[in-house]
This record gives structure tokens, C-alpha cells and sequence, in this order.
């Protein structure tokens, strides 16, 4: 089996151990994970990870809550390492209202600040979008980027939005939730999806209230393929084909 993790945040802050993480997904199936970035520190921690396991690769990026804290330095961070051949793309960035809509406005500076690194890499995204679809949308259709929507879990109109102008969805553990609508688009989205935990968040049931771990992909899978009612061998060439189309650098 060869599932993969397409976003997590295994730092140390979080994980005594990063090794164990990464053998304990390992023996259920999970053989790879990519490690998405927010920050200046997390972007250095991405750095150290992918240089340390063969089975990680990485994004690095500035989360839309960190706007009002990062600099000049921590964009050229960035720059400077986007063409190391395990850094596959530009991520987590994007939009987030959810806390306050205060800095909407320096939110959508620093995100077409990076869409254009993104463009002008030829490096896909990976996109954070909360309580703000609509200017997302807008903003992305300015852009000649491809990516992942992390975390979807929207209405099937958005999700054929995404899809037309060339993202694929990243489904985690929210699709199990009992009170998630979104097991009932799967049908419909299935040929563009990828699978993603978010750790160490979003843990999904029967595990809710305890920590995520890049492991429970295999539960994941295992949900969503029960259903759409097909094995979840397909549903891994399913994903495995969309992160070869999204993610050009990885072999």
C-alpha cells in the first residue's frame, strides 16, 4: 500500500518523537507525508525534516493568521528555498476571516504576494481558505497556479469552482465527523481528491479528542473509500494520480 499524508505539521513542538511518526504511519500503509510550513520557525523545522527522512517532502509559507507578524526576511526565506527538489510547492497560505476581518486587506497583500512567487517558480500551492470562499476564488482566478484546497469542506458549487480553475480538494478527518455534510459530495468529487490529516489536527473518529498523527490516513481512506463503495486500492491510484498532477517535483 502506498498512501500518502498531503499535509501535516509533525514539528517538535508538537511530537517527541518524529521518527515514530513517520514508522508508525509507515506500518499501516502511509509512505509518505508532505510537511507544510506557516511560519518562519516551521519553515526551518520543514527544512530539517525533509533533509532528515526520504519519505518527507515539503511546503513552506506564511499562514494568513501570522500577516500580522511576519517580515521581508521571512519572504525571502522562502525564495531562497523554493528550488530545493524536495520543497514542492508554496503552502499554507491563503485567506482566513474566522478570528477577525480587521487585516483583510494585508491578508490579500501577503497571498498575492505569494501566488506570484508561486507563478513565477511554476510551483503549485497549497491553500488555506476560512470563512472567506468568495475572495479566494477571486484571488486565485487572477493567478496561473494549480495547488491543493486544504481542508475542504464546502458545498459541491464550490468544489466545482476549485476544480474548473485546476486545484484538487484535500479531505481529512472532518468527513468523518457525524455532523459533516461533506460525505455526501464524495460521490461527485471523487476523481479530484487527495487525503491529508492535518497534524496534529482534525484527529478523525473514532480518535477525536486525542492527537492527529500522520498514521490515521489509513482510517481515512478507509472511510472515504467504504463510501463511495469502492477498495481502497483504487481509492489510492485515485489520490496517488492527483499528487503526481498537483506536485510536478515529486518522482
Amino acid at each position: 500500500m502506498n498512501l500518502w499524508d498531503t499535509h501535516c505539521h509533525i514539528y517538535k513542538d508538537y511530537y517527541p518523537s518524529i521518527s515514530d511518526e513517520i514508522i508508525n504511519a509507515n506500518q499501516v500503509g502511509v509512505t509518505n507525508c508532505i510537511v507544510s510550513g506557516c511560519d518562519a520557525k516551521s519553515n526551518e523545522e520543514v527544512l530539517s525534516i525533509i533533509s532528515n527522512y526520504s519519505s518527507c517532502f515539503g511546503v513552506i509559507g506564511i499562514h494568513p493568521e501570522e500577516v500580522d507578524h511576519y517580515s521581508n526576511q521571512d519572504v525571502q526565506y522562502i525564495l531562497n528555498n523554493i528550488h530545493n527538489d524536495r520543497i514542492i510547492g508554496i503552502g499554507e497560505i491563503g485567506l482566513d476571516y474566522h478570528y477577525t476581518e480587521d487585516n483583510k486587506e494585508e491578508q490579500k497583500k501577503l497571498f498575492e504576494l505569494q501566488l506570484s512567487l508561486a507563478e513565477q517558480s511554476n510551483l503549485p500551492v497549497v491553500i488555506h481558505s476560512r470563512e472567506a470562499t468568495q475572495d479566494t476564488i477571486d484571488i486565485l482566478k487572477k493567478h496561473k497556479v494549480k495547488g491543493v484546497i486544504h481542508s475542504f469542506s464546502g458545498s459541491l458549487e464550490v468544489a466545482q469552482i476549485y476544480i474548473k480553475i485546476g486545484f484538487k480538494l484535500g479531505i481529512n478527518g472532518v468527513v468523518t465527523f457525524k455532523n459533516s455534510r461533506l460525505k455526501d459530495i464524495l460521490p461527485f468529487i471523487k476523481d479530484h481528491i487527495v487525503l491529508e490529516t492535518d497534524s496534529p489536527f482534525l484527529t478523525p473518529h473514532p480518535y477525536r479528542g486525542t492527537k492527529n498523527s500522520p498514521k490515521y490516513i489509513r482510517n481515512i481512506a478507509e472511510f472515504v473509500a467504504s463510501e463511495l463503495k469502492i477498495s481502497i486500492h483504487e481509492l489510492e491510484v485515485i489520490t496517488n494520480k492527483n499528487i503526481g498532477l498537483i506536485f510536478d517535483k515529486i518522482k
